[in-house]
């Protein structure tokens, strides 16, 4: 009996278990953006398609993590509580029916401060210890919702 507790303690904790926790998650923007801060619901508007521009007026870039990253899995499930398996088929469906497209996809948050700080239009989530100088905290993640 203890071994099965164990067992389903353990699969529970390395199902959640990301690298990052939500709370050590930022979104990021151009300091040119014209924007100082984003909401939750902008950012889950922005991130799933339902919006194309900033609150500034500028076209929206919004750049996504590759799913192969965890930081990505753990960005999805703080804002809008979901698992990747989730997003991924939501995306589908609107790819499918012609209704979107997902946010572009990169591979390391090196990627996504260099497309962020070359671009007024771009945003994307990173570890708030990878922010730089070249970014500016827009939204964070570990803030009450």
């Amino acid at each position: 009996m203890l071994a099965l507790i164990l067992t389903i303690l353990l699969f529970g904790f390395c199902r959640n278990g990301a690298a990052y926790a939500a709370t050590d998650l930022v979104v990021i923007a151009n300091p040119g953006s014209g924007i100082e801060h984003l909401s939750r619901d902008e950012a889950i508007a922005l991130y799933m398609g339902r919006s194309k521009k900033l609150s500034s007026g500028i076209a929206a870039q919004p750049i996504d993590q590759s799913s192969k990253t965890p930081v990505r899995a753990s960005f999805y499930s703080e804002l809008i509580n979901k698992e990747l398996a989730e997003v991924n088929s939501y995306w589908a469906r609107l790819k499918f029916s012609g209704q979107s497209t997902p946010p572009r996809q990169v591979d390391t948050t090196a990627e996504v401060l260099q497309i962020v700080s070359s671009n007024n239009g771009a945003i994307g989530y990173i570890p708030r210890s990878a922010v730089d100088k070249r970014v500016k905290i827009v939204l964070d993640l570990a803030a009450p919702k």
